[in-house]
């Protein structure tokens, strides 16, 4: 065992890591018709599940940090699929609403990750998907209060 928490741990993070990076490949090619990026779907899935949510709950939402979360919502804002608004009772703040062009790019962005989820799932039995599931399930719980914890008042 090494000091980083045992070989096998840092085997299967760097797995998870090097199955995010092909899921982006995949997604950047499959979004490219879209003209935008495998950073940015996750933006437009929020905003059109929760319009008017203000920038800093997106960034908290979806784990970016505010001042990411600003850049891309400004690309997307100047690719016309979100706009953005001062928060009439907090002037400071900016609430962000999806446009028609990003509630018509919803169906296709499912599609594609349904596609990746398809592809990499093809070969497993119920039984595996359930246990990888709930293993997945509660590393991703593990890592949210880890975030929460060094992230202190949700900035990422």
């Amino acid at each position: 065992r090494n000091k980083c928490g045992g070989k096998n741990i840092m085997a299967f993070m760097k797995k998870i890591g090097i199955i995010w990076r092909c899921a982006n490949l995949y997604r950047t090619q499959k979004f490219e018709p879209l003209g935008i990026n495998c950073y940015q779907y996750s933006y437009i899935l929020n905003v059109c599940a929760n319009p008017g949510i203000s920038q800093e709950k997106l960034a908290r939402a979806i784990f970016i940090h505010k001042s990411n979360a600003a850049r891309q919502l400004s690309v997307l804002e100047e690719k016309g699929f979100i706009e953005r608004k001062p928060d009439e009772s907090d002037k400071r703040s900016l609430l962000v609403y999806p446009t028609q062009k990003a509630v018509d790019a919803v169906p296709k962005i499912r599609s594609v990750l349904k596609d990746w989820n398809d592809l990499l799932f093809d070969g497993f039995d119920e039984k595996e998907k359930e246990i990888l599931e709930a293993v997945t399930e509660k590393l991703c719980e593990r890592a949210k209060e880890m975030a929460d914890k060094i992230g202190g008042d949700g900035e990422y």
